[in-house]
């Protein structure tokens, strides 16, 4: 049953008559969501066991629009989960750091006087305020702007102010919650859960394709995050799947053999495969791997694969032409591009001359970052050895398509009349991956164990 209060949000969203010469523009849009106003958690398992009973649909509409579904998500599912937050060349140096928030968390990623980086609640442990506002920057101390509250890189609490007076008091009982930071190819990631699976240990096995492109020497050409007024999992969904592709995406699609049956361009992707060690010099370039969601090990997903380009195209550009310099150990185009999962919400889709990543966080229960981050090779020169227009091109066009469809999907999923349907086998598979994890672990009925984070 459908409740009667009502959310309203702005969302840019962009014109739907679009041409293949052109990046869609963005306009306001004014939406009503229905949210679950008698939601209660014996309800959320009750739709959990009813989810169970239909394998291979879609999720009903009461998953997109519960609250009660919303905080089992980011407690149970996300902040126990492994999520990329930067970049090393983004804290480089002592005291540079960036934020990183989900809902109505944030965290702080910093590296400290030893040079370790730090994952650090971003929330003083006197009363609760936030010990730094600034989405990055450099600092030598986080200090709390409520009482003076005073924290050193590493988190520990410096003496507070008068605090002496209270008997018995131990600061070091009182430093900045950790989080826990593990990086990988230099990926930083963090899960809040300390006593998680480590990622680095899951992302071993894609290791040879993922190292290919030296990540950690690369450097971030460009990077944006498109707010988008729709529930997180569409967005995700939305990222899982192509078979919305040959539709929606006509500037990925005349480049991108994904958006086909794999039947239909064996031949293609076969060819390809056959050369692709070859032609970029690197050992095992194309090994593919799958443990994602829930075969992995929580949070821990982890995939590899690579597919063609169509003839004509050696990258993700507009005119299938190379971009930026080819990146760390590759010495040639293959025709080909390697899609990588690395936990259960980051992406990347690496080109043989730059990389993409993709990352989908909630800010709200109808509210969703998606951030997308271009790579190029460190040793690249902005105006000399790329544009970026001309690097970001297909990505931002087609991100912008996304959020037209997701804006769609979501008035849909959010009406009173939407009754779900069923997959596509193939094309859909990873979304079928996707909702199996998820109504496994989402209610306390599910038998994953609850812990304090």
């Amino acid at each position: 049953m459908q409740g009667t209060s009502i959310s309203q949000g702005l969302s840019g969203i962009f014109l739907p008559q679009i041409s293949n010469e052109t990046i869609p523009q963005r306009v306001i849009l004014i939406t009503n969501i229905a949210t679950q106003v008698d939601d209660t958690p014996q309800l959320l398992a009750e739709m959990v066991a009813a989810q169970r009973q239909k394998p291979g649909y879609a999720m009903d509409a009461y998953f997109y629009r519960s609250h009660i579904t919303y905080q089992n998500e980011l407690q149970r599912l996300l902040l126990r989960s492994w999520i990329y937050v930067a970049h090393v060349s983004e804290v480089s140096n002592t005291g540079d750091y960036v934020l990183f928030e989900m809902g109505e968390d944030s965290i702080i990623i910093t590296r400290d006087q030893q040079g370790e980086i730090r994952g650090l609640q971003n929330i003083c442990r006197h009363r609760g305020s936030r010990v730094c506002e600034a989405t990055s920057g450099r600092r030598k101390t986080f200090v709390c702007p409520y009482h003076g509250w005073s924290y050193n890189l590493d988190g520990s609490l410096r003496p507070p102010r008068d605090m002496e007076v209270l008997e018995g008091f131990d600061r070091t009982e009182f430093n900045l919650l950790p989080v826990a930071v593990e990086v990988v190819n230099g990926l930083i990631f963090i899960n809040a859960d300390l006593n998680a699976a480590s990622i680095s240990n899951a992302l071993e096995s894609i290791a040879q394709p993922l190292g290919a492109y030296q990540l950690e020497n690369a450097k971030i050409a460009h990077q944006q995050t498109y707010q988008v007024n729709a529930n997180w999992k569409l967005c995700l969904e939305n990222y899982l799947e192509c078979y919305h592709c040959a539709t929606a995406h006509r500037n990925y699609a005349r480049s991108h053999t994904l958006k086909e049956l794999s039947c239909n361009v064996a031949d293609i992707n076969q060819a390809m495969l056959a050369r692709t060690e070859e032609e970029t010099g690197v050992p095992g370039i194309a090994s593919e791997y799958e443990r994602v969601y829930q075969d992995a090990e929580f949070g821990c997903c982890a995939g590899h694969t690579r597919y063609a380009l169509y003839d004509g195209y050696l990258t993700g550009s507009e005119d299938g032409r190379a971009v930026a310099p080819l990146m760390g150990n590759i010495r040639g185009f293959d025709g080909g591009a390697g899609d990588f999962q690395m936990g259960p919400v980051s992406f990347m889709l690496n080109y043989p001359d730059h990389c993409v990543l993709y990352r989908f966080i909630p800010r709200g229960i109808e509210q969703t970052d998606m951030s997308v981050v271009w790579f190029v090779n460190g040793d690249a020169e902005e105006g000399v050895d790329y544009s970026i227009d001309k690097l970001t091109w297909l990505w931002h066009t087609t991100t912008l398509e996304d959020e037209y469809i997701i804006m769609r999907n979501s008035k849909g999923v959010n009406s009173s009349f939407f009754r779900p349907g069923p997959y596509h086998p193939e094309h859909e598979y990873l979304c079928l991956k996707f909702v199996e994890w998820y109504v496994h672990n989402i209610s306390p009925q599910s038998g994953m164990e609850d812990k304090q984070l």
